[in-house]
């Protein structure tokens, strides 16, 4: 087996320079080259880039995004406030944003009357929360629905008609639109629809059939009330840094409240009409 000398004193040329070196000094580069440690030169690394695929885009176990319906929201305590002789109630709503759209909403949870309001109402008269039940069969396609009691509800608007399927237990209530009341009777109904909520409609439920003593439910048309906030420090020139929020809404009875008073009770609750979609 052939043996090499270790050169402890030889000499070797640079392939580079052609000079002489120690042969101990000596080193290979990449390409073969025999040169001299001191004219070294590593591969360039855009010589022979790494291979880059494309970046991973599918997850694992991924779940597609969806938007979530609206559901109720808890009002302060004693939210409502009336005014003698005035259909409109003020609602304190903090950073509400009903200023986004057209929006009916539904109280729930009312803990006590205000100004002479009922919390529900078995007669003629407003109410703040808006209920009764079916008082003939509805059918898919019928374009009045009468109710027990309907007096106290807008005279356009929305109500819905709660239905829980027997066999899965889940709600398939219906939303219906109506352009007219006729005491008990809401006519010109648009079946199958959905009422606005900030500013968006969800989606619109299906028409169905409802027996009597089915509940029924109505919401208001609000309003929100701009105010001007304080949201800085005095500046030097004395001006100070100011902000709108939506921190109340109003709505409208079907007819005036008998004093001026606030009240409502604690965790009263506002969302849309339908919150079991």
């Amino acid at each position: 087996m052939a043996r090499f000398a270790k050169g402890r004193r030889a000499l070797a040329i640079s392939d580079r320079s052609g000079a002489a070196f120690p042969y101990r000094e000596m080193v290979k580069e990449w390409n073969g080259s025999f040169v001299h440690i001191s004219e070294f030169e590593a591969k360039q690394p855009q010589l022979k880039p790494h291979p880059v695929g494309a970046d991973p885009q599918g997850l694992m176990n991924a779940r597609p995004a969806r938007i979530e319906f609206p559901v109720q929201d808890i009002l302060p305590n004693n939210p409502f406030t009336t005014t003698a002789a005035n259909v409109s109630v003020s609602v304190s709503y903090p950073a509400n944003q009903i200023n986004e759209g057209t929006t009916f909403v539904r109280f729930q949870a009312v803990k006590s009357p205000v100004g002479g309001v009922p919390i529900v109402t078995g007669a003629a008269g407003p109410a703040l929360e808006l209920s009764t039940t079916l008082d003939t069969a509805a059918t898919a396609t019928d374009g009045t629905i009468t109710v027990q009691t309907g007096t106290h509800f807008p005279t356009t608007g929305f109500i819905i008609i709660e239905k829980v399927n027997a066999l899965t237990g889940k709600y398939e209530n219906e939303v219906i639109q109506y352009t007219g009341r006729n005491f008990d009777n809401f006519t010109g109904c648009i079946r199958g629809t959905s009422a606005p909520y900030r500013g968006f409609t969800p989606p619109a439920t299906t028409a169905g059939t409802h027996p009597v003593g089915a509940r029924v439910f109505g919401c208001y048309a609000a309003t929100a009330v701009a105010t001007t906030v304080v949201v800085g420090p005095t500046l030097p020139n004395g001006t100070q840094a100011t902000e709108q929020q939506f921190n109340s809404i109003t709505f409208s009875l079907i007819s005036n409240a008998t004093s001026t008073e606030t009240g409502g009770g604690f965790q009263c609750t506002i969302g849309p009409l339908n919150d079991r979609s």
